[in-house]
């Protein structure tokens, strides 16, 4: 692979941290009912920590020599993270972001092997602290999806 892959990988990521905020800031202010709250906390301390990712991304494209995409090159991926019609629909956007949360890992694993492969491996570690902040997250809206299934 070769260093066109990995700012590829690296346009792509930053593109989805970026829908990600803005999904997750929409679910945080539209989700109603009492059983909304946690997952309303969580979704609100999860923007800043993907804002962040975006940032990294940006900056590391930037080193590379390459622009993060703008607006105008941005393509919306992820229909399964839109806010549900009834805003009590609280599992819905828990499989959301665990849908959102999967693609951010399987990303963040080709952007690992493509950054191996063109000996960059700045990248890599990026890759790899992003991933796992990723996972953790995948883990913390599995948790909530259990409690939702079990009531």
């Amino acid at each position: 692979m070769s260093e066109s892959k990995v700012i590829e990988l690296l346009r792509k990521s930053y593109g989805d941290e970026l829908e990600t905020v803005m999904n997750y800031q929409t679910n945080a202010i539209i989700l109603d009912g009492v059983r909304a709250e946690e997952i309303k906390e969580s979704l609100q301390q999860d923007i800043q920590e993907e804002l962040n990712h975006s940032q990294q991304l940006g900056n590391r494209l930037k080193q590379l020599g390459a622009r993060p995409p703008s607006s105008a090159n941005f393509t919306a991926r992820q229909d399964s993270l839109q806010p549900p019609e009834d805003s009590t629909d609280v599992l819905s956007v828990i499989r959301g972001v665990l849908e959102a949360e999967t693609d951010a890992i399987e990303t963040y694993r080709s952007l690992i092997d493509a950054a191996e492969a063109a000996n960059d491996p700045v990248t890599e570690d990026l890759a790899v602290t992003l991933l796992a902040d990723e996972e953790a997250h995948r883990t913390e809206f599995r948790g909530f999806e259990k409690e939702y299934q079990n009531d």
